[in-house]
């Protein structure tokens, strides 16, 4: 794959222009980055040409891209939806100086002022749909109880508010700054729960659910209190938790090219602000099922990655 110079852009998907005038109005937006993830932008760019039927133009940004020379480029195109991914690429379809129709995806979380007059898919799960599976899995949970710091995760919450009483569960949001608050409630929930009616949920916070120290000690009394432990995270399932959602790339994709087409064809974005992941799938650990007395055979629930690994 050769750069355009000057541009900081890596065609990733050349050929022939396609005929259609909505698939020639799309450009997409990734980050010129290494493997594990560039893998991931591939696989959601080929949803975004399953559902546009047909090859749209697809760049690696760089580094330090030239805003007036991408959008130079991006005219020369007649581009007039943006699709996003990661937060690099976000950052430039925002500083794009002409009317676009700006879909974000590949981000866990941006402030809300950043997804404002864009459609932002967050890698985050709908609440409601790891609530369904909790249920599923649990079904005699009756309370929730997720710590979270505000910076991140308040639109999430506020999605999870609705969605928990919606499905008869009582959600406990206890709000941490740092990471020492955290683990305080951390240890102050996990001494007062009641594990037959109570789970904790991980969402995906750099902040509350640090990896080298917190989820050890979280994961290790949950195991011993019989607490169900469930994640946003699939990292999380492969060290102990019950169960995870986690991205559909190639259905994130489609998605993704859904809203930009939309756009087009109204000249509104169907949606926007952040918006919950739900192309998603579901991991689960089979050792922790079992401790927990959880038959996943009996539970119809299809299980798209299962850990430890056969």
């Amino acid at each position: 794959m050769a750069p355009v110079l000057a541009l900081a852009l890596v065609p990733v998907t050349p050929g022939a222009r396609a005929s259609d005038e909505t698939v020639r109005s799309i450009a997409v937006l990734y980050p010129d980055i290494g493997e594990p993830y560039r893998s991931v932008f591939t696989t959601i760019i080929e949803g975004i040409e399953d559902k546009t039927k047909g090859r749209v133009a697809a760049f690696a940004v760089g580094a330090n891209p030239n805003v007036q020379e991408i959008a130079g480029e991006l005219r020369r195109r007649d581009v007039r939806a943006v699709i996003a991914l990661g937060r690099n690429g976000l950052k430039l379809a925002a500083a794009l100086e002409r009317p676009l129709g700006i879909v974000a995806g590949g981000v866990i979380s941006v402030p809300e002022s950043e997804a404002d007059g864009a459609a932002v898919y967050s890698l985050a799960p709908d609440p409601g749909l790891l609530f369904t599976r909790l249920k599923t899995l649990v079904p005699a949970a009756r309370k929730v109880t997720v710590i979270y710091d505000p910076k991140q995760n308040t639109w999430l919450i506020r999605l999870a508010r609705e969605a928990a009483k919606a499905q008869g569960l009582e959600l406990v949001a206890l709000e941490a700054s740092d990471l020492k608050t955290a683990t305080r409630l951390y240890t102050e929930m996990l001494a007062g729960c009641d594990p037959k009616r109570d789970a904790l949920w991980l969402p995906q916070d750099s902040t509350t659910v640090e990896d080298s120290a917190v989820l050890p000690l979280v994961l290790r009394e949950a195991w011993n209190l019989n607490l169900p432990v469930f994640s946003s995270s699939i990292g999380h399932v492969k060290r102990g938790a019950l169960f995870a959602l986690y991205p559909n790339n190639m259905e994130l994709g489609r998605s993704l090219a859904n809203s930009a087409q939309i756009y087009l064809s109204s000249g509104a974005l169907p949606s926007r602000g952040m918006l919950p992941l739900r192309d998603v799938l579901t991991a689960a650990n089979t050792r922790t099922a079992n401790h927990l007395g959880i038959n996943l055979g009996d539970t119809q629930l299809r299980i798209h990655a299962v850990f430890p690994e056969p």
